[in-house]
């Protein structure tokens, strides 16, 4: 593409929508699993007892298995949020702009 094409994709609005709706998105996930993962860091470091609690009486699985396998489970949904996200409203939203950008030149 030509500098004047990509100069009518920063100008067309909606280039400014996606970029704001995705790095809103970004940020709200990023915070999110930091938060959590961070979280959990903090309360092995403040607290591991907690942790090592069995999930029920008589049980082998401590509290830490299971919240860390919560957490991993978690993540792979956001993923999928992320990616079912990108892939259809972003990228729609992205053919939208180069279609419009495209139409100015002929």
């Amino acid at each position: 593409m030509s500098s004047v094409i990509y100069e009518r994709l920063r100008r067309n609005p909606k280039f400014d929508e996606l970029v704001q709706k995705r790095g809103s998105f970004a940020r709200t996930l990023a915070a999110i699993v930091l938060i959590i993962f961070y979280g959990f860091f903090m309360l092995v470091a403040f607290n591991p007892k907690v942790l090592g609690q069995p999930i029920a009486e008589g049980s082998m699985w401590a509290i830490g298995y299971t919240v860390e396998m919560g957490m991993f489970v978690f993540f792979w949904i956001l993923t999928f949020i992320y990616v079912r996200r990108a892939n259809g409203e972003f990228d729609d939203l992205t053919a939208e702009i180069i279609k419009e950008a495209q139409k100015e030149t002929k």
